[in-house]
């Protein structure tokens, strides 16, 4: 899954906002104020860094040479994937997945429900 395709299905998450905090470097996706992806499209390789369970976390640093801790973020709770062809496209659309319902799962019942309701659900 190259950044393009990243970008796009990021984008396309209920109630997902872009800031840039860090400078141009750094794509922020954020849902209700809550960060679930960073994208460095400068990087070389790009890469996507998302929120994690703490245990898939090291399963999939273990399993994928492309997935590394989370570059300056909370190494337990966050994975950065280098966007080179090693992590098959399917993973890195869960991963994706994963790490938007990580964050919404966190956020107030009120704003799920919001969240939900503009997603057609």
């Amino acid at each position: 899954m190259d950044l393009a395709a990243v970008y796009e299905h990021l984008t396309a998450k209920p109630g997902a906002t872009e800031t840039f905090p860090f400078g141009p470097q750094a794509l922020v996706l954020k849902v209700k104020g809550k960060m679930f992806a960073l994208l460095a499209p400068e990087a070389i390789p790009p890469s996507v860094s998302l929120k994690c369970d703490p245990e898939e976390a090291v399963r999939l640093r273990e399993r994928y040479d492309a997935v590394q801790p989370g570059y300056h973020l909370n190494k337990k709770h966050w994975n950065t994937v280098l966007l080179d062809g090693r992590v098959p496209p399917e993973e890195v659309r869960a991963l994706l997945d994963a790490s938007y319902a990580l964050v919404v799962a966190g956020l107030k019942k009120a704003d799920r429900d919001a969240l939900r309701d503009a997603a057609g659900h």
